[in-house]
């Protein structure tokens, strides 16, 4: 048997809660800190767990020979305590998205490989099985070149939802509003799918949120390195909430997608997942009785599994193996900054009123 990797959280906020119950259902790992900027509620987080609180992320590292710390702090705020972590020796994997700005971005990508330690972002819908199986699809050839990529992210965000934790809504501690906080696992797939972005024109506005200073809706023309075209739409603006989907559009005329999310949208710590994520469109030639199948099988499993928690636990377990094999993790750093760089660039779009060139 390995040792367990030894794992600490660094911000016990609501999403921490969900990647304590992950870590504490993955073979061969263990939970064993955390570190809070206000000491009281770490050591009330830690209370709960059974763990170590600590003030001071070098002192949590080294004391418990930390392995892998799991960076749940405000967007803004993952920049100081991933380099302090990183620099300290340990690994980390940072929560959606890795940063707000494209700078805090480099500075852990930079610490990570001077310190030859792994850095990652959480991206666990990616790790849904029907998002798997788009990726395998592409991969296979069954779709030849992806060519068109589209989101639609419908939801809702209310103002009690708002007013639940002080940093939301705000530009200096959120970071941004639906492009920062509820797009990124739609983005990522999207990246995931389509490749290296050439250029984008987006446009962001608060339609129906006048008590937040941040986007509440966005809209952005995607160019594709590869020749294929993009289309974003995301939204807070539809109450109760409807969908979170991704489509891929083959050169060949297949198209493929998956339904990420249905119903009222998740929120970490307030709601729980109400439809299970199945592909809801799959046209490849000789594979088109195969969508109803995939969808039972989908429903069924994701009626087994706490999915809040299941696939936090399976990127985690894919990051403890990427930590033993000295190989990177299957989501990145540069992965996370891809993200970050398309969401600044629908900003600075909206800014100047132009294509932002790649």
């Amino acid at each position: 048997m390995p040792d367990p990797i030894r794992i600490a959280i660094i911000g016990p906020g609501k999403v921490a809660h969900l990647h304590a119950k992950a870590v504490l259902e993955t073979p061969d790992a263990e939970l064993v800190a955390v570190y809070g900027r206000t000491y009281q509620k770490a050591e009330d987080f830690a209370n709960q767990y059974g763990i170590r609180a600590y003030s001071d992320v070098y002192d949590m590292v080294d004391r418990e020979n930390v392995d892998l710390c799991l960076v749940c702090t405000t967007h803004p705020a993952h920049r100081e305590p991933t380099v302090a972590a990183l620099n300290a020796g340990s690994h980390v994997l940072v929560e959606k998205p890795l940063a707000s700005t494209l700078e805090d971005c480099d500075a852990m990508i930079e610490a990570a490989k001077r310190n030859n330690r792994q850095l990652g972002v959480i991206s666990q819908r990616r790790f849904y099985e029907p998002s798997q199986r788009i990726r395998q699809a592409i991969d296979a050839g069954k779709l030849g070149t992806p060519v068109l990529g589209t989101i639609q992210m419908l939801g809702w965000r209310s103002e009690a939802y708002y007013q639940s934790d002080a940093w939301r809504g705000t530009w200096a501690d959120e970071g941004g509003g639906v492009l920062v906080n509820q797009s990124p696992h739609q983005l990522d797939l999207l990246l995931w799918y389509m490749g290296e972005i050439d250029e984008v024109f987006g446009v962001w506005r608060n339609l129906n949120h006048p008590y937040i200073e941040v986007d509440d809706t966005a809209l952005a023309i995607v160019k594709f390195k590869n020749g294929g075209l993009g289309n974003i739409i995301v939204s807070n603006s539809q109450k109760p909430g409807i969908f979170g989907k991704v489509h891929v559009h083959g050169q060949n005329g297949a198209s493929v997608g998956v339904q990420t999310d249905g119903g009222a949208l998740f929120i970490a710590g307030m709601s729980t997942i109400t439809d299970p994520p199945v592909n809801d469109l799959w046209t490849v030639p000789g594979e088109e009785n195969l969508l109803a199948q995939f969808i039972a099988d989908d429903t069924a499993f994701f009626n087994t599994i706490d999915a809040t928690v299941h696939y936090f636990g399976i990127q985690i377990a894919e990051f403890c193996d990427a930590i033993r094999a000295g190989r990177a993790p299957s989501v990145t750093g540069e992965d996370g900054r891809k993200v970050v760089a398309l969401f600044q660039a629908i900003y600075e779009s909206t800014r100047t009123g132009s294509p932002v060139k790649f």
